[in-house]
């Protein structure tokens, strides 16, 4: 049965018969499918009234439409089923250990602390680790994840256990989601004076949607009003019924502030482990696993602490991670040490991969180089198709509202980039899950790690999109190329600032009453010790100007590494200014900022009322 010809051309019709195609395929892969010429189908999709090229990548609903036109069924692969398809055309196979019963050997659990905002789950960790994290925060959140071990004595026998260090907060859903899928015994930290909160329940979903036991600590015995048979009470409501009380859930009584029954803990974790999983693995395979965080080092390049889960990594083997690969330079354990190879349950730093991977993609070890390449390429391809789909116009957060009642767009486009992978990915889960109703929605068209750069404007300026910069900045030229374009640059250092404000442009709420506005950028080439003053910053003025009493902050490597500083003292030779000119040397003074090393740049602003949109 044929279909009506176009232009002359007969075009075979189907019976309704599936056609397999990737997210993001062109008319060129469509018309492969069905042997008939990409030109006709082009001119198919004209008479549907959609203007497509026959290479250009298109969204789900186009494929459909051209479907229902030609009678034929679609079906998108997903992104996985792809993945395990591309594997098997190499000969691999991700996710099953090699051999029988006998190559197994007892592997350390792998655990993520969970629960509610400030009932002290990076204090946990701490206590544990012995290393104070919490310094290092903005907003009292954890930014950026990683993984390390620990050993602890149960009867009389040293245990491993591994622990996954995610941020707690409900913004990072996606990060402790994450985290539930490669681990196998969740923590739940629950305050014996607050009691089970929102988040504990978000928290105690997510480890029973990944089907893991919990093992409850309840944090701050010690404190005022503290009532850990209470909490226990609550919990039975969601099934966690203590051993005390009949069920089958171990809760610890702690103080991580206080570092009480710590030990206590880790050995629920170990006992939870033994009655509950069968934890083995066979090392003597090619090691496979998952990647916990990454991200890119001056000196090193891409950094990406990874998970082994079955097998030995060894330097000197070849892995692909994602869309990146390459041969494992070196290796480094969570305390920073070169080690030489990794088993199962082991977290490493791994360098000398091609680029800096996702957190939570998978990392497979295979025998050439040549291998690896071509999976990577063929992910980043498959990657690339699925965001040039989603692409349409361009718009600013303050006129969105405006847009969206002109019915000139149904999405707001986003492009993404941050000091981590881990807080990247979770920022755009959070985005992606707001609900503002159904005639708007969130589409990611690229996240990465890293300072905004001329590509992300230039991605931007052909899609209409406002870029977020969480803990970076824009390097180079791309923030002038950004101001001449129009394109809309925010940039956060605490994640539900950009939710909320994202949140209140889709439902019509922004209003800005002051905007940040740069003056000017200073280099720093040389570093001066004063004993009076501190370290003073000698500088070349790369462009706008410095004035003394402004606001600052500090870049290195395209990351922003101090906010909120103050020029506090400007200097022309022995003179003291009050403001130096581009291309002028000087000396910058920050007051009592003295971590200041060459080539940082100091970046000056002020904030300017702004009219109310």
């Amino acid at each position: 049965m044929q279909a009506p010809s176009v232009g002359g051309v007969m075009l075979p019709r189907g019976n309704g018969e599936a056609i397999r195609l990737s997210r993001g395929a062109s008319l060129t892969d469509f018309a492969e499918k069905i042997n008939a010429n990409p030109a006709s189908l082009v001119a198919v999709m004209m008479n549907l009234g959609e203007m497509v090229t026959a290479t250009q990548s298109v969204s789900d609903e186009t494929l459909q439409l051209l479907a229902d036109e030609m009678n034929y069924t679609v079906q998108i692969v997903s992104p996985e089923e792809e993945d395990r398809e591309l594997l098997e055309s190499f000969d691999l196979e991700f996710g099953e250990d090699e051999g029988g019963e006998e190559d197994l050997v007892v592997r350390p659990p792998v655990v993520t602390v969970m629960g509610h905002v400030d009932h002290g789950k990076t204090r946990l960790l701490d206590a544990i680790r012995k290393t104070n994290v919490i310094a290092g925060e903005a907003g009292g959140i954890t930014q950026h994840i990683g993984a390390y071990q620990v050993t602890t004595e149960v009867n009389e026998e040293d245990r491993r256990i591994t622990f996954i260090d995610t941020p707690g907060h409900e913004a990072f859903t996606a990060m402790r989601a994450r985290g539930a899928k490669s681990t196998d015994i969740a923590i739940l930290v629950v305050a014996a004076n607050d009691g089970v909160m929102p988040q504990t329940v978000e928290a105690l979903n997510h480890a029973k949607a990944a089907d893991v036991p919990i093992v409850v600590a309840v944090n701050k015995i010690d404190v005022e009003g503290a009532d850990p048979t209470k909490v226990r009470g609550q919990l039975t409501e969601y099934g966690l019924v203590a051993e005390e009380y009949g069920g089958d859930t171990m809760f610890v009584d702690i103080s991580a502030k206080q570092g009480l029954h710590i030990d206590s803990l880790l050995e629920a974790v170990i006992l939870t482990a033994d009655a509950s999983l069968d934890l083995r693995a066979n090392p003597n395979q090619d090691a496979q696993g998952i990647s916990i965080e990454s991200r890119l080092d001056r000196g090193r390049g891409a950094v990406a602490t990874v998970l082994v889960q079955r097998g030995t990594l060894r330097v000197g083997d070849t892995m692909v991670v994602g869309d990146a690969y390459g041969r494992v330079r070196a290796m480094l354990d969570d305390n920073g040490n070169n080690v030489a190879e990794a088993g199962p349950s082991t977290p490493v730093q791994v360098l000398g991969l091609t680029n800096v991977p996702g957190a939570g993609d998978n990392f497979i070890v295979v025998e050439e180089d040549r291998t690896a390449r071509q999976i990577a390429e063929k992910r980043a391809a498959r990657e690339r198709n699925a965001a040039f789909a989603k692409r349409t116009r361009r718009v600013s957060l303050e006129d969105l509202d405006k847009v969206l009642k002109a019915g000139e767009v149904q999405q707001l486009n986003l492009i993404i980039k941050g000091d981590a992978s881990g807080s990247v990915e979770a920022l755009e889960s959070s985005l992606l899950q707001l609900d503002v109703g159904e005639e708007v929605d969130i589409r990611v068209l690229h996240r990465g790690v890293g300072a905004v750069t001329e590509s992300d404007i230039d991605l931007a300026m052909g899609s209409d999109a406002i870029v977020i910069g969480f803990n970076v900045r824009a390097a180079g030229r791309a923030q002038q190329m950004a101001e001449r374009e129009g394109v809309d640059v925010r940039y956060y250092s605490v994640i539900y600032q950009a939710i909320e404000e994202i949140e209140a442009a889709l439902k019509g709420m922004l209003k800005p009453e002051y905007e940040e506005v740069e003056l000017g950028t200073a280099e720093i080439r040389e570093v001066f010790r004063s004993s009076k003053l501190g370290n003073i910053a000698g500088v070349l003025i790369r462009s706008g100007e410095v004035k003394r009493n402004t606001k600052a902050r500090l870049l290195r490597d395209g990351k922003v590494i101090a906010e909120n500083l103050n020029i506090e003292g400007l200097r022309r030779f022995k003179d003291d200014v009050t403001e130096i000119r581009e291309g002028f040397e000087g000396g910058i003074n920050l007051g009592n900022f003295n971590d200041i090393k060459i080539d940082d740049v100091i970046a000056t602003y002020e904030m300017r009322e702004k009219p109310r949109a």
